[in-house]
C-alpha cells in the first residue's frame, strides 16, 4: 500500500466520523473492513512505519505536556491519535511537534485542563477489529500479519529518537516546545 492511498483510508474515516457522529476508531474501523485482507494487512503495515516513525524524544515531550505526563504505552496511544489527525497534521507533527500548540482539540484541552486530547489507544487495534469482522475470529488477524511480513520487509528497525531530555525540567520544555509549554506550564 502505497502512503497516499494510506493516507485516503484515514480521511475517509476521518470524514465518516464527522458526518456519523460516531467516534474516529469505529469509523476506521468501518472504513477498513470494506477492503479486502490483503489491504487491510497492507494498512496495519504502513500504520505501523508511519506509527514508528514518531518513536522520537520531541513528540514524546509534547505527548508529556498535553497529557500531564506520558507513559510507553500513552506514548503509543498519543502517536495513534496524531495519526488519527490525517496527514496534514502528522507531517506538521513530525516537522515540529510544537505546531501541535495550534490544534483545536490541543488548545480546548490546555484551557480545559483535560489531559486525554490526541490520547487514542483503540486506532492501534484497527486493522485487527476490521480483520475480526471479516474473518469472525480475533487470533487470524495475527497469524496472516506474521505471515504478510514474511514475505516482506521486516518490521522493527531501529528508530533515531533525536536527543534525550527531562520532560520534567520546565525551563527545558519552555525551550524547545515554546508555544505547547505556554499552554499547559
Amino acid at each position: 500500500m502505497n502512503i497516499d492511498r494510506f493516507w485516503h483510508l484515514i480521511e475517509s474515516a476521518r470524514s465518516s466520523a464527522t458526518v456519523s457522529g460516531s467516534p474516529f476508531d469505529e469509523a476506521l474501523v468501518d472504513v477498513l473492513a470494506e477492503c479486502p485482507r490483503r489491504e487491510i494487512l497492507e494498512y496495519a503495515e504502513r500504520f505501523d512505519e508511519v506509527h514508528d516513525a514518531l518513536y522520537r524524544w520531541d513528540i514524546w515531550a509534547a505527548a508529556y505536556l498535553i497529557g500531564g505526563g506520558c507513559s510507553d504505552d500513552s506514548f503509543m496511544d498519543f502517536r495513534a491519535g496524531v495519526i488519527a489527525l490525517g496527514r496534514d497534521w502528522y507531517e506538521c507533527t513530525a516537522l515540529s511537534p510544537d505546531s501541535l500548540a495550534g490544534h483545536p482539540a490541543v488548545v480546548e484541552a490546555a484551557s480545559a485542563h483535560h489531559d486525554e486530547a490526541l490520547f487514542h489507544e483503540n486506532v492501534n487495534y484497527a486493522a485487527r477489529e476490521a480483520f475480526e469482522r471479516l474473518t469472525g475470529d480475533r487470533e487470524a488477524f495475527y497469524k496472516a500479519q506474521a505471515e504478510h511480513r514474511s514475505t516482506g520487509r521486516q518490521h522493527g528497525s531501529a528508530t533515531d529518537m533525536g536527543e534525550d531530555f527531562d520532560f520534567d525540567d520546565a525551563d527545558e520544555m519552555r525551550r524547545r516546545l515554546p508555544r505547547l509549554a505556554a499552554l499547559y506550564l
